[in-house]
């Protein structure tokens, strides 16, 4: 059937492409859903995403040697937002079915915009909060300390959200984060009782660790996206940077002033706190992640069920020991295949499922303090951290990569 002129057809995949791309899409899963749905309407494309922009080179099917038209776009990286992704998906299905012509989809998608409400702002920064004090329980510290990391984490929310709109505080949103976050952990810790500093500070700027995007670099580069994967590498590790000079940094300060943390004594959480935590977390990343009301509980339900495997199969002889992180592998592999099980049987996106079931997977923490012994200068210890990151990243992209081989995924999304 006729899908409308060429410049309509072109107006809508690269509206298609750009909305994906601020949905948070990786490249390999972008280029690949444009191309099969530029396929279904008559359009031969040519996608090249990266991190900051995209570059499509679009030119009629039915036309042979048909000149091209370029598209360059120049963009924001991109945050997941699931509610998105999934309305985006409907209208390319509603548009290869017939159901929509691309003019109508193209206005749909047009209206796809939403405000930046106070009350989405607020959602966030309780997110923050509730992120944090979960990986404290997660982590097995005390109750003061949990009660700390969740002030702190809506403390760093609100940083990040007065970062909108101001282009030169969220340059240094990250370092700022860690500086106030180590700032206020220590002052806690000197003025008022003891706590876990270093457990607390890293579950105050959990949020912001860039373990999903150190995978999914690592993951680009084991597809063959190399400029791409290179260049989300840099800047996943460029925040890790940030992130760490801003913690080093506070902490020198403070221990030049006198503010000495003291060691609390130990004393651990029931274990009914470690399930409370997880479901925390899971909710978390709901709402981190932008998801529909109808779509949190499959998210919450991912996102506990990649971490029960991961601890379940960390307790079996043949992937609990050795350097390998079988765990996370078998953890990473189960969640990409019933990602993509799902995505064939539901006709909506696998990443419903693939990205909350590997948050709480990534290696973004470990990073963190692997580069925080490196900057003080403990060399030795942050050499065995690094190798420790690297194997969890390698072990959670095997799994995604085998995961996507037992079952195909649903038009790459």
């Amino acid at each position: 059937m006729a899908h409308g002129d060429l410049d309509a057809r072109i107006r809508f995949l690269t509206e298609l492409a750009r909305r994906l791309h601020e949905a948070g899409v990786s490249s390999q899963r972008l280029e690949g859903a444009v191309r099969a749905t530029a396929r279904g309407i008559g359009v031969n494309a040519e996608v090249w995403s990266n991190p900051t922009g995209l570059l499509l080179s679009l030119s009629d099917a039915d036309v042979l040697h048909g000149t091209q038209q370029t598209r360059v776009l120049r963009l924001e990286p991109g945050n997941i937002d699931l509610r998105a992704l999934v309305q985006l998906d409907r209208i390319a299905d509603d548009v290869l079915a017939g159901r929509q012509r691309v003019e109508q989809a193209w206005e749909t998608m047009r209206a796809l915009d939403r405000p930046f409400t106070t009350r989405a702002k607020l959602q966030e920064v309780a997110a923050f909060g509730l992120a944090s004090a979960a990986v404290a329980g997660l982590l097995g510290t005390g109750w003061l300390d949990l009660a700390v990391a969740l002030v702190l984490g809506l403390v760093i929310g609100g940083l990040m959200i007065l970062g909108i709109g101001r282009p030169h505080l969220a340059a240094a949103s990250e370092a700022l984060a860690a500086l106030v976050a180590t700032a206020l952990a220590t002052a806690f810790a000197h003025f008022v009782a003891p706590i876990s500093l270093q457990t607390v500070i890293v579950a105050s700027l959990i949020v912001l660790m860039p373990g999903l995007s150190l995978t999914t670099a690592v993951t680009e580069l084991a597809t063959q996206q190399l400029v791409t994967g290179t260049t989300r590498f840099a800047g996943a590790m460029t925040v890790l940077l940030k992130l760490t000079f801003g913690s080093v940094a506070a902490s020198q300060l403070l221990t030049a002033l006198g503010w000495t943390a003291v060691a609390p004594v130990g004393r651990g959480l029931p274990a009914w706190v470690e399930v409370a935590a997880a479901v925390l977390a899971a909710g978390s990343f709901a709402i981190l992640f932008r998801s529909a009301r109808r779509d949190v509980p499959l998210v919450m339900a991912s996102a506990i069920l990649g971490y029960v495997l991961t601890r379940v199969a960390g307790t079996w002889g043949a992937f609990g020991q050795g350097t390998f992180a079988g765990g996370v592998f078998l953890a990473s592999l189960t969640m990409a295949a019933l990602a993509n099980l799902y995505g064939r049987l539901a006709g909506r996106p696998g990443a419903l499922v693939r990205l909350p079931g590997i948050m709480l997977l990534v290696p973004g923490s470990v990073g963190f303090r692997a580069l925080g012994f490196v900057m003080e200068r403990d060399y030795t210890v942050g050499f065995d951290t690094l190798v420790a990151v690297l194997s969890a990243l390698l072990a959670l992209t095997a799994g995604l990569l085998f995961g996507a081989l037992l079952v195909p995924p649903r038009r790459y999304l």
